[in-house]
């Protein structure tokens, strides 16, 4: 039983915890493109082109249609014309695949954002593999200004908070400017 007990808490940990993503600030976010959906249409992604028209707010989740995830979508579109304003992209991204993403896009993204795949390369390429199942992303929020550096790297398994530290790193960089 103890083992048993042990094992549950481990996955729970994993999933729940705070952990520290690999890439920091300052780093040089690897550049990318990826496959997607928005307001339920293909999307295609690239992190260079979104780059060109300001901040990037990048969020890596686990899965499409669980709870915290789903909440964080809704999170994040209600505060994506905030992002607008601001001059900042909002994009997700998660293991799976697009025609899912298609539904999730238009139901919880509230076709105010795009949501795209990210392959194992990806997931691998910003260190955001998910302890107890690797082919899934964890949940990373990145912001990266334009000229490619990262500005804030936020990991939490709890949704809470994300919208709130990517916002206030997209202030802070639009307030130096």
């Amino acid at each position: 039983m103890k083992i048993v007990l042990a094992g549950v808490a481990a996955v729970a940990l994993a999933f729940a915890s705070p952990a520290l993503a690999a890439l920091k600030a300052g780093d040089k976010a690897p550049d990318f493109s990826a496959k997607g959906a928005l307001a339920g249409k293909d999307f295609d992604f690239n992190l260079a082109k979104a780059l060109k028209k300001g901040p990037v707010v990048l969020y890596f989740f686990p899965a499409a249609y669980t709870a915290g995830c789903t909440a964080e979508a809704r999170e994040f579109a209600e505060a994506t014309p905030e992002f607008e304003k601001l001059g900042a992209t909002v994009i997700g991204m998660t293991a799976g695949n697009v025609d899912r993403l298609k539904d999730f896009s238009k139901e919880h993204c509230r076709d105010k954002f795009a949501v795209a795949a990210a392959d194992k390369a990806l997931i691998k390429a910003y260190d955001v593999a998910m302890a107890v199942k690797p082919d899934w992303s964890n949940r990373t929020s990145y912001v990266i200004a334009p000229n490619g550096k990262i500005l804030l790297s936020h990991t939490d398994g709890n949704f809470m908070g994300h919208v709130q530290q990517t916002m206030g790193a997209v202030k802070a960089y639009k307030a130096k400017k």
